[in-house]
């Protein structure tokens, strides 16, 4: 490759995103607004922007797991209750834009209950917060001022649910100044409590005023129409409860306490709804919802349930039946699966008409009840990311692979520790579950260009997915909806390696040939059976039809029903001793290379023929790769040169010759195995990733690793790059997803942007001194950080000075002005007297370096000398301080998550100790040397006093200056030269 078209390298790429963990575990919360998400992950908590997908902050915990949280109705307030039995009440940001410091509560009650809070619910007007207790106490707080307005006791157990019921009548001028507190408990019973002041006082605080008696099991759900007349309750027992709380006894009839006492509120139980599942979470819609298909309007009652079976129902209280079911019914679903995919909250947001949904298996939904659609899917936790491959499933048949797409590379696909596979969008944290397999996915791989998708799992299949063909007129989802259109079953052992042909289509090598052959080609799996399959997909679609009432169960007697396709395999062969690990088919799909635990990579040549009898497939056998010490875990191609790259568990990378099979390159600097390797820039490069949790960029001409990426605490299994090489995706055990994008010509220019403001400055410095502006040099240098220049312009002000009195030759002439000047130069002295605190810190810092060494001591001296002179000892300390100070803010931007706490930290210090200690260190630095060059100074000048003794001494007319006489200066010569001999 010549010069002219080499390609350039690259050299830097930076974190553009990052995919961690939303939701671990523990309670959820929605903005009103439905544009922001509070999660819990391990004992923080999160608050996300739905839409962008970014974390905008943290909140500080107590290192203690949270078990109930709640965002007030305002959005002003986040509350939440930790295991530690505490209270943290938190201001929630109001800007989008994320922030790296943690959010301090504003608000700590320390020993809020004396039991863990399980549910918590903020009332409408953003006021009061209520919270139940393990131990069946509700409590009410005031949310600004932190204390208990009422107390409720006498909750048969665990206290489940709690609802606030403030009516507002919208044909009302006033609007009623009654709240009630609504509570469901473990003992079955719901209880009505009033909280104005006066039904308080007369009841003494804790009676309620109504306790309804209906649920045969722990009721879950309640929620209160915004009229105030309506009422409904779910639990476990299967049931919805629809009660009217609006009805008044007749005054004869006397109360159930039997103290003679009248009472006029008396719920009654109005309709009793089965909805033939365990409810967790149920809630009444806003009567003019407008739903697809269903009628709207004031006197429609309406309400949605969320339970075991992972569906969110929409009923008619009415009528008692359900209008429609978000979310997809699986059917003959594992027990195990069953439980992760059960619902455990439902929130409902009336502004944007979804219906937030938030399963076991930390999966978060966001259903329109407007288009009875999936809009959004948040995964809260990957687990292990084992395996990354970016998909185009918006690539149109007639785009090439050679040219870039803004449809390329839209999707990234990740199999976990799990056997569903995900694919998200590479803009957005919005997600798809790929269901099918029934054991973990270990390995993807791509096919016609990210057009479809293959996965080996411990099930002993492969399959093919392909994206759901878009309905006619329909609008296009962010993600789109994949469906398993092909399976592949054979192996006696769990499916390690997948891969498929890397020709777009049968019919041509790059895209769809004239004829319409638009069909795959082939594809290959190995097996821990040590065995290679080569499967034909000439019969496998490229999209899924879009029919109604499709559930994505791919079983095998609905095969004609579900268009999955038995793909046919074409030849078998034992290709290792060991487990295969990975595979890769060359550019031109003619050869095949597998890498096993065997420390072996094998090449086979494919024989594909495809006539009118059929297919024929075969392989065989071309060399074999032998060099690794350990086995290997990742083969790999290269794009556009005839080489091979092999990663190994002994640390290294290799490259191979594909002529005679030998080792031609060894890349050492890992430290632990290497898991994946991938070329880049046409072959010139390779990216690295390994078991010590770093990515590498090699140069493969010199062997040297240009860049290493560190984001992984673990084991980085996963590794990708996108069609046009700006991108690279890496995954790794640590669940964490992270995109690095290309940022070489970024850094370019900016490192000639800096060289070209170094070389004006370099100028305008060599401007100055010869102009003889000294304070703009001064400042300058010091702004440049250059010591050197800055001691060559103090050593030239001493020069300037013995060159002009050197040349004053008459002795009664004035001197000249600056000869009163300190460091030499008037203009020097105003700008030591005025310079800023950090260049005068920075200054100093200088000088202790230059007095550490004789030759450039003098310097030093003359220019601490000033220093002390023309500034005050508080002046000193001052800018000691301000550097101090500067420094710490300048820091605390570039923090990192796990250093919140250290500004804070440095903040709490005054400004004026944290510059005494650096001013206290600089002067314990000075002294010691200036002490030195003191006793050096003072020898020198004893040794000058014994030179003209010496000189005085001598007399042989050589020293007209001493005024002897000639027989004298004789005489003391000899003397002198005698004395030398004899002592010589």
């Amino acid at each position: 490759m010549d010069a002219a078209h080499r390609p350039k390298l690259k050299t830097a790429f930076k974190k553009a995103r990052v995919i961690a963990p939303l939701h671990t575990a523990g309670p959820v919360a929605v903005t009103p607004d439905g544009s922001r998400l509070v999660t819990c992950v391990g004992e923080d908590a999160l608050l996300t922007d739905v839409k962008a997908g970014v974390e905008i902050c943290r909140f500080a915990g107590d290192t203690e797991s949270i078990t109930s949280l709640c965002i007030t109705p305002s959005s002003s307030h986040l509350l939440l209750f930790t295991s530690s039995l505490s209270l943290r009440i938190y201001e929630i940001p109001t800007s989008s834009a994320p922030q790296r410091k943690l959010v301090k509560p504003v608000r700590v009650v320390a020993r809020a209950h004396d039991a863990p809070v399980h549910v918590c619910k903020s009332d409408p007007t953003s006021t009061y917060l209520a919270s139940g207790s393990a131990d069946g106490v509700v409590k009410v707080w005031d949310i600004l001022r932190g204390y208990v307005t009422h107390l409720f006791k006498g909750h048969g157990g665990v206290v489940s649910a709690l609802a606030f019921n403030y009516p507002f009548d919208p044909s009302s001028v006033i609007r009623e100044q009654k709240m009630q507190l609504i509570t469901a408990s473990v003992d079955n019973r719901i209880r009505i409590f009033d909280l104005s002041a006066a039904a308080t006082r007369a009841s003494g605080g804790s009676k309620p005023e109504a306790v309804l008696e209906g649920h045969v099991s722990v009721p879950r759900g309640l929620d209160v129409s915004p009229d105030g007349k309506w009422l409904v309750s779910g639990g476990r027992d299967s049931v919805v409860l629809v009660w009217d709380i609006s009805s008044k006894a007749s005054p004869a009839k006397k109360s159930s306490k039997g103290k003679g006492k009248e009472t006029e509120f008396a719920p009654v139980l109005h309709k009793t709804i089965p909805v033939h599942e365990r409810i967790e979470a149920v809630g009444l819609l806003h009567p003019d919802e407008d739903l697809a298909g269903a009628p709207s309007g004031p006197g429609k009652l309406r309400f949605y349930t969320g339970g075991e079976k992972g569906l969110v129902r929409i009923w008619d209280a009415r009528e008692g039946n359900v209008l429609f079911t978000l979310g997809q019914e699986q059917d003959e679903a594992a027990d195990d699966q069953e439980e992760q995919r059960q619902i455990v909250d439902a929130i409902y947001v009336p502004a944007t008409s979804t219906v937030v949904s938030v399963h076991a298996d930390q999966n978060i939904l966001f259903h329109s009840l407007s288009t009875q659609t999936l809009s959004r899917q948040l995964i809260g936790f990957n687990d292990e990311i084992i395996d990354a491959t970016f998909l185009s499933p918006n690539l149109p048949l007639q785009a090439s692979a050679s040219a870039p797409s803004p449809l390329s590379d839209t999707h990234v696909a990740l199999a976990t520790n799990s056997s569903l596979i995900r694919v998200y969008s590479t803009s957005s944290l919005d997600a798809r579950l790929l269901a099918g397999h029934s054991e973990i996915v270990l390995c993807l791989d791509r096919g016609a260009h990210g057009r479809v998708l293959a996965s080996g799992s411990k099930d002993r299949s492969a399959r093919i997915w392909a994206p759901v063909r878009a309905r006619s007129g329909g609008e296009s989802p962010a993600v789109p909806e994949w469906r398993c259109v092909a399976v592949c079953e054979g192996h006696a052992e769990s499916v390690g390696a997948v891969a498929m042909s890397r020709k777009a289509f049968a019919g041509d090598a790059a895209g769809p040939s004239t004829s319409g052959a638009e069909n795959l080609r082939f594809m290959f799996t190995g097996s821990q059976d040590r065995t290679i399959k080569m499967w034909d997909l000439s019969s496998v679609p490229l999209s899924a039809p879009a029919r109604e009432g499709d559930d994505d169960d791919e079983d095998e007697d609905g095969e004609s029903e579900s268009h999955v396709v038995k793909c046919k395999s074409l030849t078998t062969h034992k290709a290792h001793d060991k487990d295969i690990n990975s595979l890769d088919v060359a550019p031109n799909d003619r050869m095949l290379v597998s890498g096993s635990q065997d420390k072996t990579a094998k090449v086979w040549e494919i024989e594909y023929v495809v006539s009118g009898a059929g297919v024929r497939g075969e392989l065989r056998l071309l060399g074999t790769c032998k060099g690794h010490k350990r086995g290997v875990w990742c083969v790999r191609f290269g794009r556009a040169e005839r080489v091979l790259a092999t990663g190994s568990g002994d640390k290294t990378v290799k490259l191979w010759n594909l002529d005679d099979f030998t080792c031609v390159k060894t890349f050492e600097g890992h430290t632990n195995s290497v898991l994946r390797v991938d070329f880049l820039n046409a072959g010139v490069q390779m990216v690295s990733s390994a078991s010590d949790g770093l990515v590498k960029l090699w140069n493969v001409r010199d062997e040297e690793c240009v860049a290493t990426m560190d984001n992984h605490e673990d084991k980085v299994w996963a590794l990708a790059v996108s069609s046009d090489e700006s991108m690279i995706v890496s995954g790794a055990a640590d669940s964490v997803v992270t995109f690095w994008q290309d940022c070489t010509e970024e850094q370019q220019v900016e490192k000639e942007t800096q060289r070209a403001k170094l070389v004006e400055k370099e100028q305008d410095l060599q401007n100055y001194l010869a102009l003889h502006d000294y304070r703009n040099a001064i400042l300058l240098a010091l702004s440049m950080g250059q010591p050197g220049r800055l001691h060559t312009l103090f050593a030239s002000l001493t020069s300037d000075t013995d060159t002009d009195t050197s040349e004053s030759s008459d002795p009664a002439a004035p001197a000249p002005p600056r000869a009163a000047s300190i460091t030499g130069h008037p203009a020097v002295d105003e700008v030591l007297r005025t310079l800023p605190g950090t260049d005068l810190a920075r200054l100093l810092r200088y000088v202790r370096d230059w007095n550490a060494h004789a030759k450039t001591s003098t310097v030093a001296q003359r220019v601490l000398h000033a220093v002390v002179k023309l500034r005050a000892a508080e002046d000193i300390a001052r800018a000691f301080d301000e550097e101090a100070a500067f420094t710490a803010a300048a820091s605390a931007p570039a923090a990192d998550d796990d250093t919140f706490e250290k500004p804070t930290a440095v903040e709490a210090v005054p400004l004026e100790g944290r510059g005494t200690t650096v001013l206290k260190e600089l002067i314990d630095s000075l002294i010691p040397y200036t002490e030195r060059h003191l006793t050096r100074m003072e020898k020198l000048l004893q040794d000058s006093y014994v030179v003209e003794h010496l000189l005085s001494e001598m007399d042989d007319g050589l020293f007209g200056e001493l005024g002897d006489d000639e027989d004298d200066n004789v005489h003391t010569a000899m003397d002198i030269d005698r004395a030398i001999g004899v002592s010589a």
